[in-house]
């Protein structure tokens, strides 16, 4: 799947704006996701790779960082990152957008890279791998 980088910017200026609203689906089960932050940062690559003969990774990624409050997401982490698994299983995160004086659903998959549990909430970090 391709990262549309135009409507992913996009998306970022409008989240900018206006905080929109992101939505965690995983396993037919709906989390709200706040303090959302989308930013595009550098890897330390100097041309694109396969890295580890299990995923393609480029020399920059765009990221995306929430967190929620729904402590129940935790167990069905496990199956979503490297590590325990061999693939990574891909998260959606749908939210809408203001376009053409209408209201547009996206859908931004990503990889679980990492989380972070405190005793109210959980924070993920994620690579942003497509985009629809």
């Amino acid at each position: 799947m391709k990262i549309d980088e135009k409507l992913l910017r996009e998306i970022i200026h409008f989240h900018e704006s206006k905080k929109l609203k992101f939505i965690l689906n995983i396993n037919e089960k709906a989390f709200p996701l706040s303090n959302v932050k989308i930013t595009n940062s550098s890897t330390p690559l100097s041309k694109p790779n396969v890295r580890g003969g299990v995923y393609f990774s480029n020399t920059s990624v765009f990221k995306i960082v929430g967190t929620t409050d729904n402590l129940s997401l935790l167990p069905l982490l496990s199956k979503s990152m490297l590590g325990p698994n061999s693939q990574f299983q891909e998260l959606e995160i749908v939210s809408k957008i203001p376009q053409n004086n209408h209201i547009k659903k996206v859908s931004i998959y990503t990889n679980l890279t990492s989380s972070m549990q405190a005793s109210s909430h959980l924070e993920l970090s994620m690579d942003i791998v497509g985009i629809r």
